[in-house]
């Protein structure tokens, strides 16, 4: 990466760390208000009041700012321009929204920039927590300023794991023998993020998740020394015409290797 590029990314992050405060200002003016919800037709989803100003926030900020950037937001139209843009921004303006609307503090606002289909800054801001995480591509993962990494459990230690119980119970015996359960973290980002941050060691994602989900987090992670991929071990691309993804799994880079084969060798139960 050149001099140049580094500028560039380490500009736009600048840009999108404040951005997803004002955001997530805006949004926790709604925090445990009863704001209007709607509810999605593709998946059943809601969708709040919140949401939507978040989003106009976003929107205003970033494009005023970036006008030659792609956008991509699970708020916004899909707009198949994005597709002809190396660089844009992709967006979730509360990830996490029935935790918001239920009083759980556990959301986050996600912005990412992503530039030929791989996240170069990204910033989850969650503000009824009061954490922000950051990271540019060639840096470090922050929390709050503070620079972090991923833990990886010794031989004799439990592998801390967000993952649901059916799915455990089809893995081998002897990786579940040495694995505690998380319980349910309803913002995806954030959960990624808890793997970035060491309090979990792992992840699998189920199959139906959104760049708007992973994009931000996912660079936070690798800056912080782990990794989120498919099942072949392949790294997410993003910005492509579909924007879903197969089951995928977040961990530390030395761990993704045992957590891929474990998968592998699940059974029928």
């Amino acid at each position: 990466m050149s001099d140049m590029e580094k500028a560039r990314w380490q500009s736009d992050l600048t840009l999108i760390v404040d951005a997803a405060k004002e955001a997530g200002a805006v949004a926790f003016g709604f925090f445990n208000q009863s704001p209007e919800v709607w509810w999605k037709n593709d998946d059943r989803s809601p969708v709040s009041a919140a949401d939507f100003a978040a989003n106009k926030t976003l929107e205003t900020i970033l494009r005023k700012a970036r006008p030659d950037y792609g956008w991509l937001s699970e708020e916004t139209d899909d707009d198949a321009d994005r597709l002809s843009r190396e660089t844009l921004f992709i967006i979730d303006p509360i990830d996490g929204t029935r935790a918001f609307l239920g009083g759980q503090k556990v959301w986050c606002v996600s912005v990412a920039v992503v530039h030929r289909g791989r996240p170069v800054a990204g910033v989850l801001y969650a503000p009824a927590l009061e954490e922000l995480y950051e990271a540019v591509e060639g840096g470090v993962a922050l929390k709050n300023g503070v620079p972090f990494t991923v833990s990886v459990a010794g031989p004799e230690e439990m592998s801390r794991l967000a993952i649901g119980e059916d799915l455990l119970k089809t893995l081998p015996r002897e990786f579940q023998e040495r694995v505690t359960r998380e319980k349910y973290i309803p913002s995806l980002a954030y959960r990624i993020a808890m793997v970035a941050d060491g309090r979990l060691e792992g992840t699998f994602v189920k199959g139906n998740s959104h760049d708007w989900d992973l994009a931000a987090a996912d660079l936070i992670l690798a800056c912080a020394g782990g990794g989120l991929v498919d099942l072949e071990g392949r790294a997410v691309v993003y910005n492509s015409v579909e924007v879903t993804h197969k089951v995928l799994c977040a961990g530390p880079a030395p761990r993704l290797g045992e957590f891929l084969a474990a998968f592998a060798g699940r059974r029928d139960s």
